[in-house]
């Protein structure tokens, strides 16, 4: 009997995956300037948000060094969370690729005040050989949609 109430639960949870409602999250700016891939992607109550980098309004990358452009990175991720009725409590991972590891412990100080909060999001972190736009860092995020 608890082998067929196994398969069953099993045959149960794989018919509700396949279910799944998938949602695309887009700026207009996205969107024009044809960028191949979405901003996020919600999936059940998962959102999956692409990675972002330091690029202010005007398209540029921010100056400054990996500190600002740290802060800015999280600033353009919370400004899609925002506009999906998100804030980045709602954050629970991230994965950050840096272009130089030597600039772990800085980017480290900046993600960790901006967060300012006592159970931060599991992280990875990692250097990658070259970033998007020659930006610094580049930050992915996993958050919850209740």
């Amino acid at each position: 009997m608890k082998i067929i109430k196994t398969i069953l639960i099993f045959l149960l949870s794989v018919y509700s995956y396949g279910q799944a409602a998938i949602e695309y999250i887009n700026s207009q700016e996205n969107i024009d300037n044809g960028y191949p891939f979405s901003e996020a992607v919600i999936v059940d109550n998962i959102v999956y948000l692409s990675g972002k980098v330091g690029r202010l309004p005007s398209g540029q990358l921010i100056k400054g060094g990996i500190e600002n452009e740290t802060l800015q990175t999280l600033k353009n991720i919370e400004s899609v969370l925002q506009r999906i009725d998100l804030t980045k409590e709602d954050i629970f991972k991230c994965t950050c690729m840096l272009a130089d590891i030597k600039d772990w412990p800085k980017m480290s100080k900046v993600y960790k005040s901006f967060f300012d909060r006592k159970n931060l999001p599991a992280r990875s972190a990692f250097a990658g050989s070259g970033l998007a736009l020659g930006a610094k860092v580049e930050i992915e995020c996993l958050a919850i949609a209740n």
